[in-house]
């Protein structure tokens, strides 16, 4: 996937300023494909000079606010992007990186950084449960919406994965750090 086509989506599904744009991915699109605010401009801009959006002047306009649309050739584009078949990407997550080289030079902090990452998995968990509550209560025959709601579960399900296999990552090294350190904390004489 790349940004011009998450933004191509999110401009089909409202025409919006790049201030409007960025809040919005901040809010939705981010969950699962981020970008910063400066990436997200660069991208409006290269796709207005393609003529895959347009922008239009707002009055009164402060400050030179643009409302971006996408045109036909991005509408155009944006279908041809999604019959494109494209493989599965393997994870690119730098927590799994720095535990390959933990099995080479030592556990280190890592537990630690398990440990934060559980609780981050654990709490974009229970955001995406009150997403699921608060808009997705009641089923819907509306295409656009089951999609929604397809992508929203699939978030759920790789939150729930993360934080049942770092559970058991926490349980396995912290198993292995006493094994290592059986004297690190001896039990009190009394």
């Amino acid at each position: 996937m790349s940004l011009r086509h998450a933004i191509l989506t999110a401009l089909l599904e409202r025409p919006s300023s790049g201030l409007d744009l960025t809040r919005r991915f901040d809010r939705s699109i981010g969950y699962f494909w981020s970008a910063t605010h400066q990436q997200i401009y660069r991208e409006l801009a290269k796709l207005e000079t393609e003529k895959f959006v347009v922008s239009i002047p707002q009055q009164p306009s402060r400050g030179g606010r643009k409302v971006f649309e996408v045109l036909p050739a991005g509408r155009d584009e944006l279908v041809a992007w999604i019959a494109r078949p494209e493989p599965p990407r393997p994870e690119r997550d730098p927590l799994l990186v720095r535990l390959r080289a933990a099995s080479v030079v030592g556990l280190g902090p890592l537990l630690e950084q398990l440990t934060e990452h559980r609780r981050l998995h654990e709490e974009l968990h229970r955001q995406y449960i009150a997403i699921a509550e608060r808009d997705f209560a009641a089923t819907s025959e509306d295409l656009s919406r089951r999609l929604q709601h397809l992508i929203l579960r699939a978030g759920l399900g790789l939150e729930e994965f993360w934080v049942r296999w770092l559970d058991e990552a926490i349980a396995e090294l912290g198993s292995n750090i006493e094994e290592e350190n059986p004297h690190k904390n001896p039990p009190m004489e009394e």
